[in-house]
């Protein structure tokens, strides 16, 4: 972690000489001077802007990894911290959406809707956005961006070509098996990351992390909805349009990052992946929904991260981090102009989409990715346990062996209810 610097020039927040019971939790004597908060890379530009937008409030601005694929950093650190009884930062953000599965019984987090933040800014967030940070009807943190999966493709080539936009999965995987015949050595997907079950396991509905209490989870790997998706990406990887590289990975971005004609993944991609990491041309990327089972009479998308925002209940400076917490979440300086991804705050998301169309960038509006927001499925849930990492230990070594997705499935299975039955889940099958 890198050492903090202090900015600003003036004091804010108040000061107290005993703990105050308020807004639902016990609060710390509240002090002058200086907030601290710690971000990752990504939102370090977040705190930057609101120092240069409110230089009269002092903030210590530290970087860290952001709990990258589920570093447990924070979380370490944190019990450091209560047991020095000293050290905890103000605001945190987190790139992961799991962190009240811990945060709350270590007394970590404070309560945002029991008075600190108004219901009329709450209810301003997308549908369900900040489901993973409720817990029995109190709200423990704020999600940063929603990371709804949809199909990005090149328009272009498309058009080129004679193709068609899939709108069902059985259209995907004939249009795959047609690319590898007409087209060899492009791409329709790839299955080569931690997250791949994010993608297309979570799209078809598959019951493999169904969090059903605090400490309760249900898995089942193996039912119709798991298989079908595995066996058509066993399909496309055996005919190799389907990749198994993984997007960030070197042989990709040599190889591969100019040969995608599709490819389902999260709002993100649109500026880190295709305009930043492949540093695709403007006027070829563009995003439609993303394609459903035949029949399906109730469509359904994955979701990879997306970050929360944590306030302490240990601060010292609760009203000015507060209002950081807010303004970060919520305010289109940040979240509607700059942010990187599909803002979970609806007005922001307005901004952030109005502003993705007139880039200039794209090779259609982004509007479908409105849509796809409200169509993440409910039942894959955010538990203490990290379903990248237990897919990159389980089913990646296997692929890269030759196995078939489908045979791995039960070992996936295993895997699971292993990772979760050791962080003290009841596992139903």
């Amino acid at each position: 972690m890198t050492t903090g610097v202090l900015v600003a020039v003036t004091a804010c927040g108040g000061s107290g000489t005993g703990t105050t019971t308020k807004d639902g939790f016990a609060q710390a004597p509240q002090k002058d001077g200086a907030f601290t908060v710690w971000v990752d890379s990504t939102r370090l530009a977040a705190a930057k802007l609101y120092q240069k937008q409110h230089p009269k409030v002092q903030m210590k601005i530290v970087t860290y990894d952001g709990n990258a694929n589920g570093s447990n950093y924070l979380q370490t650190k944190v019990q450091l911290f209560n047991r020095t009884g000293k050290g905890w930062p103000d605001v945190v953000f987190s790139s992961q959406n799991n962190e009240v599965t811990w945060a709350v019984d270590a007394k970590f987090v404070a309560p945002l809707n029991k008075g600190l933040v108004p219901q009329s800014t709450l209810s301003g967030f997308a549908r369900g956005a900040n489901d993973v940070c409720t817990v029995d009807g109190t709200l423990y943190c704020l999600r940063n961006d929603l990371s709804q999966a949809v199909l990005w493709y090149n328009a272009p080539l498309m058009k080129k070509w004679g193709y068609q936009v899939p709108t069902t999965w059985e259209e995907y995987q004939k249009l795959g098996e047609k690319v590898a015949a007409e087209h060899p050595g492009y791409l329709v997907g790839d299955a080569g990351d931690s997250y791949t079950p994010e993608v297309y396991l979570w799209a078809s509905k598959c019951g493999a992390n169904d969090i059903t209490g605090p400490k309760a989870v249900s898995v089942n790997t193996t039912s119709a909805n798991c298989t079908k998706m595995a066996q058509l990406m066993d399909v496309l990887i055996k005919k190799k349009s389907m990749s198994i590289s993984g997007v960030f990975s070197t042989d990709f971005g040599k190889n591969k990052a100019d040969k995608v004609l599709m490819m389902p993944g999260p709002a993100w991609y649109g500026g880190a992946l295709f305009k930043g990491t492949f540093k695709t041309p403007a006027k070829q990327i563009a995003a439609a929904p993303m394609p459903q089972w035949s029949g399906e009479t109730s469509p359904s998308t994955g979701n990879v991260g997306g970050g929360t925002w944590l306030l302490s209940q240990h601060s010292e400076h609760v009203k000015a981090a507060t209002d950081f917490l807010t303004w970060v979440t919520t305010d289109n300086a940040y979240q509607g102009e700059v942010a990187p991804g599909f803002p979970a705050c609806a007005s922001a998301a307005e901004a952030w989409l109005k502003q993705q169309n007139a880039s200039g960038y794209y090779a259609g509006d982004l509007n479908v990715l409105k849509d796809a927001s409200t169509q993440v499925w409910p039942k894959w849930g955010s538990g203490q346990f990290s379903q990248e990492a237990i897919w990159a230990a389980t089913v990646k070594p296997g692929m890269t062996q030759g196995k078939t997705i489908v045979s791995l499935l039960p070992a996936w299975q295993d895997s699971i209810v292993k990772y979760a039955q050791s962080n003290g889940y009841k596992v139903s099958q």
